[in-house]
């Protein structure tokens, strides 16, 4: 059973880290129009869903340390009997307290008026500037209005602080019922993944393969959590290719980069796999140098060394195996130092995961690499890119793309890989495709 999360906790740690002479302020993502009436599917702020659960539009949360009348101010859309016979349901503000937790709760339209005294007489307002336009402007008018007010004795603050600078620092480190989602969504994509490897077969298009992943996320209640790419033959080369309009063609390896969002949280994984069934001599090839970095670099996924190392781990197994397969020419230490691997992984090893797919926090702290932690959570994803033309590289390699990656938390001994339900060995890739 997945541990519930505890929001007002998280509000207690930010109280306790901004003090009690700051007042934090958060507004909720806007509902954005795909075109004319339409709307996207709303996806609510990660920052506003981590400290309250409240996922509508129209909101804002404000937290006040130690106010007498309730730390934790939430202004939402009220309800409208008539709006959610066309729209949905809402919570209202009766149902931000009763439902969220929330000390006092009012009408959005109430914030003009109200934010002013929450927050007068603090020293310091945390907030996302520049994050949102509107949220900024009621942030201004309430300041200038706190200044008008001089004359009764309010004081207005003198600093605004960026609130991601110490909201962010707290989600890097996940928490016992975040990792229970986080495997959930990674146990799920795993699935959508090996599906795709059992169903996948010359002339499918690469959209039908797509489908095939979705249809497993969907399934078990969720979304994706980032647009999938699909890629056969040349199309593998093209990083953020989410066209996946091509026939896959027998001969050709595909790339798949998907990943399944469970309430809130992302799973990242990406597999390279060949069309037919089976990998050619040279496919092969550079699928062992890939993997051996992947290898390599989640096995430097360890407490205590720097974010760094897993990404050095994989340029040096790279750099061997092109060296090896005459993708390169050179020593491995000047090919290193001079990075002329960039011709083919142009790209890091990896990046936070979390409830964003490229989730935040710093990644160098005082200029230097921050040193992991357990329950910080990475994705680890070498990769070698092979174009047409390469120059001076046997074209049996060309419009070949190969990309592993898996999510991997840190512990205190050995990485656990959230994504370990999906193959990754060319010949388990194979065996299953037989199999489907």
């Amino acid at each position: 059973m997945t541990q519930p999360i505890d929001h007002a906790r998280r509000r207690a740690r930010l109280a306790e880290r901004i003090g009690d002479r700051a007042v934090a302020m958060l507004a909720a993502t806007p509902e954005r129009i795909r075109n004319r009436d339409v709307h996207y599917p709303y996806r609510a702020d990660s920052d506003m869903r981590y400290l309250t659960g409240f996922t509508e539009p129209e909101a804002v949360a404000v937290l006040v340390p130690g106010r007498p009348d309730g730390e934790f101010i939430l202004f939402c859309r009220d309800r409208d009997p008539e709006r959610e016979v066309w729209d949905g349901r809402r919570a209202g503000p009766e149902g931000a307290c009763r439902d969220f937790g929330a000390d006092q709760a009012f009408p959005i339209q109430e914030l003009a008026q109200r934010l002013p005294e929450l927050l007068a007489d603090r020293d310091t307002i945390h907030h996302s500037l520049g994050a949102d336009d509107w949220a900024d402007r009621q942030l201004t008018a309430a300041l200038d209005r706190i200044r008008a007010m001089g004359r009764r004795g309010w004081q207005t603050p003198t600093q605004i602080g960026l609130l991601p600078a110490v909201l962010h620092d707290m989600r890097l480190r996940k928490e016992p019922a975040e990792l229970d989602r986080m495997r959930h969504a990674a146990a799920v994509s795993a699935a959508a993944h090996c599906r795709a490897m059992r169903v996948c077969r010359p002339g499918m298009a690469e959209y039908a393969l797509a489908a095939e992943l979705h249809h497993e996320f969907e399934a078990a209640g969720m979304h994706w959590a980032y647009p999938s790419i699909v890629g056969g033959g040349a199309n593998a080369c093209i990083l953020h290719y989410i066209e996946n309009s091509a026939t896959l063609a027998d001969g050709d390896l595909v790339l798949i980069d998907a990943g399944a969002e469970n309430a809130g949280y992302a799973a990242d994984i990406t597999r390279t796999f060949p069309v037919s069934g089976r990998f050619s001599g040279p496919q092969r090839d550079l699928y062992a140098v890939v993997l051996a970095a992947q290898e390599a670099a989640v096995d430097a996924v360890r407490a205590g060394n720097d974010y760094d190392a897993f990404n050095r781990a994989a340029v040096r197994e790279l750099c061997r195996g092109m060296l090896d397969l005459g993708l390169l020419s050179g020593d491995l230490e000047t090919v290193i130092e001079q990075q002329d691997y960039k011709r083919f992984y142009m790209h890091g090893t990896g990046h936070w995961l979390g409830m964003d797919v490229h989730d935040v926090g710093d990644y160098k702290v005082e200029g230097k690499w921050r040193l992991l932690e357990p329950d910080m959570v990475v994705t680890v994803e070498p990769g070698l890119y092979v174009p047409a033309g390469s120059e001076g590289v046997d074209e049996r390699f060309w419009n070949t793309g190969i990309r592993i990656e898996d999510d991997v938390r840190v512990t205190d001994g050995a990485p656990e890989v959230l994504t370990a339900g999906v193959p990754k060995r060319a010949d388990e890739i194979e065996a299953l495709m037989a199999d489907g």
